[in-house]
């Protein structure tokens, strides 16, 4: 046997191991017995995860954290080795998302969450799955700058790390202004366009989707400053490194084959690219067997 055929040999006892019977109880093994992969999903994070308006009832989400997903969905019942694997999907919001996790509801949350330090004390997070900032819609005649927020009602939506990044940008500069939670990214961009604030902060990728849409006609439009720069990532269940190193394994496998372009341009549209930066990301966090 040949050198490389050796290394192909080794590379596939060691994924038969990953996903083995006798491996400790774990994700993958509630996987195997319940035949079932339990996808927690935001309606309300496009255009990572969300509900085509005007669908059906318990119509499936869209999205490029559900596409993703579904590709990882593919990968663990092929490695696993159960042919009638399903998926459920769980609908969460951005306050009680990772409770869906840690609360045992769910096995993978497939939407917008930024992986941070503070966060991986509760949950783990795969390799990036995207890399995006936070920024703010305003009007025409809005400010274009955090600086110029002085006395003015500003949109987020609670629990994500837009809000505090705001809170901080705000609190950094000395600036007061009034801070409004909204429920959905869709309430605080219709508060931009019929005055309720002067801005709505939220992810770039968010508000370049939802001003694809009508909002485009009323003239709203998104500033060009960056509160931050954030890896966008799964989350999982913290200690359980057998399930993690599946779910990367087949997100690399994804990256490195050029699966990823078929996803991009199902969620983002057939003439979109990856930016050169999205495509080093690819590159770069896909790891090699």
């Amino acid at each position: 046997m040949g050198s490389m055929s050796k290394t192909l040999g080794a590379m596939a006892l060691a994924s038969a191991a990953l996903f083995a019977g006798d491996a400790p109880a774990g994700t993958l093994d509630e996987i195997r017995d319940s035949k079932t992969l339990r996808i927690a999903y935001d309606p309300d994070a496009p255009p990572y995860s969300y509900i085509v308006p005007g669908s059906p009832p318990n119509a499936d989400p869209q999205g490029y954290s559900v596409e993703l997903c579904r590709a990882i969905f593919d990968k663990i019942k092929e490695g696993l080795k159960v042919p009638d694997l399903k998926i459920v999907y769980v609908v969460v919001n951005s306050q009680n998302r990772f409770d869906a996790i840690t609360g045992n509801k769910a096995d993978l949350l497939c939407e917008a969450s930024t992986a941070t330090l503070s966060r991986r004390q509760t949950v783990d997070f795969s390799i990036p799955i995207f890399i995006d900032g936070a920024s703010f819609v305003i009007r025409p005649d809005g400010p274009r700058d955090v600086k110029l927020l002085a006395g003015k009602k500003v949109g987020v939506l609670p629990g994500t790390t837009t809000e505090q990044e705001l809170r901080r940008a705000l609190s950094g500069t000395k600036i007061n202004a009034d801070i409004v939670l909204v429920k959905t990214n869709q309430e605080g961009i219709d508060l931009v366009e019929s005055g309720g604030v002067a801005a709505y902060f939220a992810d770039r990728a968010t508000l370049t989707f939802l001003l694809r849409k009508e909002k485009q006609a009323a003239g709203l439009l998104m500033a060009e400053t960056y509160l931050s720069v954030e890896p966008i990532a799964l989350a999982m269940r913290r200690g359980d490194p057998d399930f993690r190193l599946a779910v990367d394994t087949a997100l690399s496998h994804i990256y490195r084959r050029g699966e990823i372009t078929a996803i991009f341009k199902t969620a983002f549209g057939p003439l979109t690219t990856p930016s050169p930066l999205l495509a080093a990301l690819y590159q770069m966090a896909g790891l090699p067997d």
